[in-house]
């Protein structure tokens, strides 16, 4: 298992990405802000209207240092990346399987079935942790619906009616997600998902972090060699990663979903943290944002035992352990491929 690195994330407006012999630099003005060896880091993601220097990028394709541009909303802008790597062999079988839609449909079934699990696991284990402190019965609703739904998962031979039962099954779980927010509940609401732009603070939480789940799982997949844009439940579309949509489906639970309501009801979170703009969309301030970043890394850096692998990973790695596992399968040296599945 590889090496859990540190991902720099650059949040200022003013700020500009420069090269210093083997170093990444953060220059505000004539100012460094922050020196970097690039051999400490796995990717640096911007947010803003940040710039870098033609120098810098090229030092990062060399090091294999992702470098990915995003809005201060977290919406994805841009992506450097150099030559094409990876076992060749490996992303032609991708191909083949991708434009087969029953070859497709195992994979699909196995991201939609680790989804819907871990989704039901965190209700269930809210449950178990706050069931005693008030009546619950949406929640409990939901486990129930969650769980019938995994039956019809794995009885599914239509790719179809699989994404069916996945948004009915997202529909009921975050229908629910409200329940799981005890701290300042006048204050934060949370009545469904809403995008393009969030529609409340929560939402605004929610895609911040969906947003760096998204980059680690597209980094993750390139390692192994796998095309990210190449999907099994999400189709192709130019320029979208659909790979790393599928690979992000099982993890969002756990790695987003629990971090986003452990903030808010820790209360790290506070209305005042936000802009609501005429339009109705809202938008987080750059305090929160860094707040944000900075329990992320924190998480990552927690460790789990592998529930497949049975080996101790820091949480961070979770997306590179699956990218293994999925690039191992299309090979051909795993029957099937491994869901992430909560314990």
């Amino acid at each position: 298992m590889r090496k859990l690195l540190n991902v720099l994330y650059v949040t200022s407006p003013e700020a500009y990405l420069a090269r210093d012999g083997e170093n990444v630099m953060v220059l505000v003005g004539e100012e460094t802000k922050i020196r970097i060896p690039i051999h400490n880091l796995e990717g640096i993601i911007c947010f803003g209207y940040t710039g870098a220097s033609p120098a810098l990028m090229h030092l990062c394709v060399e090091r294999g240092v992702s470098l990915s541009f995003h809005s201060e909303s977290g919406r994805f802008l841009a992506r450097v990346i150099g030559k094409a790597s990876g076992n060749v062999l490996l992303r032609r079988r991708q191909y083949r399987i991708s434009d087969n839609i029953d070859d497709s449909l195992g994979f699909a079934r196995n991201f939609v079935f680790g989804k819907i699990f871990n989704s039901r696991c965190a209700l269930q284990r809210f449950l178990r942790d706050h069931g005693d402190k008030g009546s619950f019965h949406e929640v409990h609703g939901s486990v129930v619906f969650l769980s019938s739904q995994l039956e019809k998962v794995m009885n599914c031979n239509n790719i179809d009616v699989l994404r069916g039962i996945e948004g009915y099954a997202a529909r009921s779980y975050y229908g629910v997600l409200d329940n799981l927010i005890l701290g300042d509940k006048e204050k934060f609401q949370f009545t469904g998902r809403s995008r393009r732009p969030p529609r409340d603070p929560i939402n605004a939480v929610l895609s911040y972090l969906y947003t760096l789940l998204a980059h680690d799982c597209s980094s993750a997949l390139e390692t192994t060699g796998l095309d990210t844009q190449v999907g099994f439940l999400h189709r192709e579309r130019p320029g979208r990663p659909s790979l790393s949509l599928d690979l992000m489906e099982e993890l969002r639970p756990y790695l987003v979903d629990r971090l986003a309501i452990s903030l808010i009801n820790n209360r790290q979170i506070a209305p005042r943290d936000f802009v609501i703009k005429e339009s109705g969309g809202v938008l987080m301030k750059e305090e929160l944002r860094k707040t944000i970043i900075g329990a992320w890394q924190k998480r990552k850096r927690e460790e789990i035992i592998h529930p497949f692998l049975r080996e101790k990973i820091p949480i961070g790695l979770i997306p590179y352990a699956q990218g293994m596992l999925l690039a191992r399968h299309i090979r051909g040296d795993l029957d099937a491929y491994p869901p992430f599945l909560l314990r």
